[in-house]
Formats: structure tokens, sequence, C-alpha cells
């Protein structure tokens, strides 16, 4: 069982990234669908004003601490979590994870050139990837029980969302069930950054934890 710190009441796992990588595995083995929220300081503000958020963060399987801030709350206030775990950095952990493990993956989210690069790059850098499937995030709510038939027929492994939030965490906890994925994360504007649109703070200020 996984441990659990509460910073400003808000529920997050004491997991680093080996620990979040080895649960991603359990749940894999396991079958069945589960979800991962990443919090930072911008979702422990969500939790207390918006019920939805609260409901989906409560019933999410893992909860990695995505800020830096929330990693200083947790020494403040005696819980400590190990180490910040950025979102950005466990997709990109995780798309090795999958190749080494053949675990099959599907990515939707972000402009149709964006995921696109997205899919390039993980098979450049990971050959022999299995990708499950792939698709723009540009849906109408009509078109969501479509959506999701067709990505639960391609039986991924794992399922990253290239969406923002609230609209991320809405869709897994309003569908991770019907998409029957073991894992399934959201990851914001990830593929931005994995695409190479955009970049991110350079190391020394995230190891500095101002990113």
């Amino acid at each position: 069982m996984i441990a659990t710190a509460r910073v400003a009441n808000v529920p997050i796992h004491v997991v680093d990234m080996a620990g979040a990588l080895a649960r991603i595995d359990d749940f894999i083995r396991e079958g069945g669908p589960h979800y991962n929220i990443a919090i930072n300081a911008a979702k422990v503000v969500e939790f207390h004003e918006d019920p939805a958020i609260r409901e989906a963060i409560e019933h999410a399987h893992l909860l990695t601490p995505d800020g830096q801030s929330v990693i200083w709350a947790s020494h403040v206030l005696g819980c400590s979590l190990p180490e910040r775990v950025a979102g950005a950095d466990l997709m990109v952990a995780l798309l090795a994870h999958a190749a080494a493990r053949h675990y099959s993956v599907y990515l939707l989210g972000a402009r149709d050139e964006i995921v696109e690069a997205c899919v390039a790059r993980a098979r450049r850098d990971h050959p022999g990837i299995e990708i499950a499937g792939y698709r723009n995030g540009y849906f109408t709510k009509e078109e969501e029980p479509a959506l999701v038939e067709k990505i639960r027929a391609s039986r991924p492994d794992i399922l990253f969302l290239g969406f923002g939030t609230p609209a991320k965490e809405y869709f897994m906890h309003r569908h991770h069930q019907a998409l029957e994925v073991p894992f399934v994360m959201g990851v914001g504007g990830t593929f931005d950054v994995y695409a190479g649109l955009v970049k991110r703070a350079p190391q020394w200020i995230q190891h500095m934890g101002l990113e």
C-alpha cells in the first residue's frame, strides 16, 4: 500500500520517480482502469474551489507531487515528500519504460501536427515502441463516447492526455472505467515540449525548484 501525505488537506502519494514507475508497473500487471493526477499549487487551490476536481483527486489511483511548492510545504508540515515528480519528466521516463517493457501507448491531445511530432519522436528515441494510436485533442462532448470506445478497442496499456486542466481531470474521472486503460496520465502541455515547440526552463532552474 502506497503511503499518502496531505498538503493543505490534498492527498499526495509519497513517491519518487522510481516509485511512481514501479506503481505503474503494478497497475499494468493488475489490469483494470487507473489514473494519475499530478499535484501542484494550482491543483491545491482547485481542490478547495472545484468540487469536481476534488472528487477526481480523491478517487485517483496515483497522485504525484508535480510542483516544487508542494514539496516545500510538505517539509514544513512534517510529511516530507521525497522529490518532485514533474509530469513532463514522468512522461519521458514512462515512454522509455514502455519501450523496454513492451507496453503499448496511446497519445490524445493537442493539434494534429503536435501529436504527430510526439509520435515521430517517440519512435525515433525508442525504436520498436508500440503506439496503439493517437489523435488530436479537439472533440465535442457528443463525440466523446465514440472516442472512448475507439481508445478502449485499441487496448493501450498507457494513455497520455495532452490537454489542460481541468479538462483532462474531468475526462479521466468521467471515462476511466469505460476506457479500461491500466494507466491514464494527464500531461497538459508536455506534448508541446516533447514535440520541440516549447522549451522547459534550464536544468539549474529546475533543480532549484523555480521552474
